[in-house]
């Protein structure tokens, strides 16, 4: 794997629209303004938390938690809710071995996905002609359709 370079000292750490991966969030200084990008594997709104909503996301490289204030969640509401891939930029927040982005600005970039599918050549290695889900390289599976050898009509 890649070891990203450090920033120059005194530079700011990067802006958006550049989006620093989960495995990166050590590196910035608490407190620091960030821009995150993921997979939304989980939301949740639990009746106590008095209109948060807490929403993981995950790239490549791990897993980023992300808290939406109530005031935010209403300006960002349509992202929040329907979004499959988010972009949020917000101020980073670490306290121990828990690390948080505070969100200020949701994105949904939901739309990059359904490019996988309509680039000919993405589409044609996610999903190669005569293959199902769970296929591997050299095994073959009998067909479910056929009566079993040892069934008798």
């Amino acid at each position: 794997m890649l070891t990203p370079p450090a920033p120059p000292p005194g530079r700011p750490w990067p802006r958006p629209p550049a989006a620093l991966p989960a495995s990166w969030l050590d590196r910035p200084p608490n407190r620091a303004r960030i821009t995150v990008a993921g997979l939304v594997l989980l939301r949740q709104r639990p009746g106590t938390a008095q209109g948060v909503v807490f929403i993981t996301l995950e790239d490549e490289t791990g897993t980023v938690n992300v808290i939406v204030w109530k005031d935010i969640y209403e300006r960002f509401r349509r992202a929040v809710i329907a979004g499959r891939l988010l972009r949020v930029t917000g101020r980073l927040q670490v306290e121990g071995p828990i690390t948080h982005v505070i969100a200020e600005q949701i994105e949904d970039i939901s739309g990059m996905l359904d490019r996988l599918l309509t680039d000919t050549d993405s589409a044609q290695r996610l999903n190669p002609e005569g293959t199902r889900a769970g296929d591997q390289p050299g095994r073959t599976y009998p067909d479910r359709r056929a009566p079993h050898p040892g069934f008798a009509d």
